[in-house]
């Protein structure tokens, strides 16, 4: 796959879903298969994701860094990132972790993609906010 796919696929990822009222990505192309995305993804409830990805999508997607930063309120729900900054808590998912913004924990993780998070944050909207299919 070429990086181009790969923002591409951000992009309808980011536009099919129901929940997105609108948002703002910037991509930086390093090389054919590798480059940088951050974006703002805002909801229709007012709250708002912020995510990055530094990836290399030769062979497969390899998330060299990521972050993704769920808000509501300007408080932080919770966040994913790859940071080596936990070493200290021998989390089984090193690097990879979350942070529950209500809580301060910091909990074992696999590696969500975009498409997750969002679906994430689904579970966490008022159902009315999401489209129904007859609705």
């Amino acid at each position: 796959m070429l990086i181009t796919d790969y923002f591409r696929e951000i992009r309808e990822t980011i536009a099919a879903c129901d929940l997105v009222h609108s948002f703002n990505v910037a991509y930086d192309q390093r090389t054919d298969y590798v480059g940088f995305i951050r974006g703002e993804v805002y909801l229709l409830d007012g709250s708002m994701l912020h995510f990055r990805e530094f990836v290399n999508v030769e062979t497969v997607v390899e998330r060299y860094a990521y972050a993704y930063q769920y808000m509501q309120h300007d408080q932080m729900v919770f966040r994913y990132d790859n940071t080596e900054h936990h070493r200290d808590l021998k989390l089984s998912t090193f690097p990879h972790h979350r942070h529950n913004g209500h809580t301060g924990q910091v909990t074992t993780s696999p590696a969500p993609n975009l498409a997750a998070v969002l679906n994430e944050i689904r579970g966490l909207l008022p159902r009315d906010l999401i489209a129904t299919p007859n609705g």
